[in-house]
């Protein structure tokens, strides 16, 4: 999503009036949304899960909406366009549909035993509540940390869309994502995301047509460029933890990545806790695997459409090792009045999807009242509820704005989201842990899953500093972290130390 910071000279001029209107109408209609379905909440419930009643529709488009992002907007295009790019990312997709089915049936039942909140209070009734507290505050500070780098991110597209100081593209972008969820709950990220999904896939569909409607030769020549050009290649059987978009990498890689994201993490299973009943939440799961499958297919066959126009109408400035630019570039200088703020309201659609939510869940659920005794009254939840989510949503911008004032690059950025992401693997280790082996206690999977954590720190930045240690494909980092944890954690619990706490 930095394409937008890193390239800012191709934005010779803000966009038109219009199309500002149009991004300013985006905004307001979300926070207008969030106050309209938020009427009438007055318990957790309601605040945190809807109600248990939210459509499975509506469950399944918010996943897929939750997990897609500008750089997903932005990026994957990309990765087609580039030279010797083609479809190979599509393979990770295949790991992310048996990801998915693999939760649905593995972890899904046990969250739907008795009603909890968080996909932590699952933990405390296999382990103990220390592992609750732990992988609960844990996710308190990746997430807040993750989602206050997306908050800057997305006021970098709004900052150079519309020509405005870059503090008060935080404050705006932070303070309609805090009204929303503050007055909404759960049900305005939901729908919020609904409306979001349907925007950015209109915006990418809009995209694609322009791009056949500019192109001399149209359909024919997209086909026969790609075709000339190696550039609908699926697949690569390589059998390689390095070697990066392989069939073996996205299958097993993406299987564990999204088995972690979609299994573990309370962002995703917040939503899952909210729908109507274990099926409708486990048919909203299996099925946002191949909706993503759809979504990835046509952000990359997008980046083959415009590898295709620019090879016959190239920039003035070519675009390098810097392909990330080039959607940004088409919008502006391709798109017509009213398009382009229609393309930058999809491209804000895929950098929104609240966590503040989700963060006020854990805080209160597992923190707040496990400490009370359970006896805050109902009135007194809710008040914990809306301070926790608008004290959320202002760190969120404090770090965000900390990041602008450290002229933040992508590098610094990606090294932070990196660390955030560490805990998946581990955290999934933990739960197969609970799950398959039950002779394991709790201080044994905990310090297996400490194991996993420096397992994969070392997986991922060794080959950093010590360049003989090859570098790993991303998608295995799950897996890696999941499997040192479970291992770990056996091993532990085989210890006479272990041995004693069973």
């Amino acid at each position: 999503m930095l394409v937008f910071a890193e390239s800012s000279s191709f934005w010779e001029l803000p966009i038109s009036g219009f199309d500002a209107a149009i991004v300013a109408i985006y905004l307001l209609a979300m926070l207008a949304l969030g106050i309209w379905v938020g009427l009438g909440q007055k318990t957790t419930v309601d605040y945190f899960l809807g109600g248990r009643s939210m459509p499975g529709w509506a469950v399944l488009l918010s996943i897929v909406s939750t997990e897609t992002s500008a750089v997903t907007f932005l990026s994957i295009p990309g990765m087609a366009f580039a030279a010797g790019g083609d479809l190979r990312f599509l393979q990770i997709t295949f790991g992310y549909i048996v990801g998915r089915l693999i939760v649905v049936w593995l972890l899904l039942p046990i969250y739907f035993r008795g009603e909890p909140f968080t996909a932590y209070e699952v933990l405390e009734r296999r382990f103990g509540k220390s592992s609750r507290r732990i992988t609960s505050l844990l996710f308190l500070v990746t997430r807040n940390i993750a989602d206050a780098l997306r908050l800057y991110l997305a006021a970098l597209v709004l900052k150079e869309a519309m020509n405005l100081e870059m503090q008060l593209c935080i404050w705006a972008v932070g303070a309609v994502t805090i009204a929303y969820t503050y007055l909404g709950g759960v049900k305005s990220v939901v729908w919020n995301d609904c409306v979001q999904f349907a925007i950015y896939i209109l915006g990418a569909g809009v995209i694609l047509y322009k791009i056949l409607t500019l192109l001399p030769g149209g359909m024919d020549e997209y086909w026969s460029y790609a075709a000339k050009n190696d550039k609908l290649r699926v697949f690569d059987f390589t059998p390689s933890l390095t070697v990066p978009l392989t069939f073996w990498g996205g299958l097993i890689g993406g299987m564990f990545l999204t088995a972690a994201t979609h299994g573990t993490d309370q962002l995703t299973v917040q939503r899952l806790l909210a729908a109507k009943s274990q099926r409708t939440a486990g048919w909203a799961l299996a099925a946002s695997g191949f909706i993503v499958f759809f979504q990835f297919a046509l952000f990359l066959l997008i980046g083959v459409g415009l590898a295709a126009f620019y090879n016959e109408f190239p920039p003035e400035v070519p675009f390098g090792k810097n392909s990330d630019r080039v959607v940004a570039h088409f919008i502006i200088n391709h798109l017509d009045p009213g398009i382009i703020g229609l393309t930058l309201a999809a491209v804000f659609a895929a950098a929104f999807s609240s966590s503040l939510n989700s963060l006020s869940t854990a805080l209160v659920s597992d923190i707040v009242l496990p400490l009370s005794g359970n006896t805050l009254t109902r009135e007194t939840q809710m008040r914990w509820a809306k301070w926790s989510t608008l004290a959320f949503g202002i760190l969120q911008i404090g770090i965000a704005v900390v990041a602008y004032r450290m002229s933040a690059s992508q590098s610094i950025v990606n090294e932070v989201l990196t660390i955030a992401a560490f805990t998946s693997g581990p955290m999934l280790g933990l739960y197969l842990i609970g799950v398959l082996a039950p002779s394991v206690s709790e201080k044994p999977a905990l310090g297996g899953f400490v194991c996993g954590l420096i397992v994969i720190s070392l997986v991922t930045f060794l080959p950093r500093y010590v360049p003989a240690v090859p570098t790993v494909w991303w998608p295995w980092y799950a897996t890696i972290g999941s499997a040192a944890t479970f291992a770990s954690g056996w091993l532990l619990s085989k210890t006479p130390l272990g041995a004693k706490h069973a």
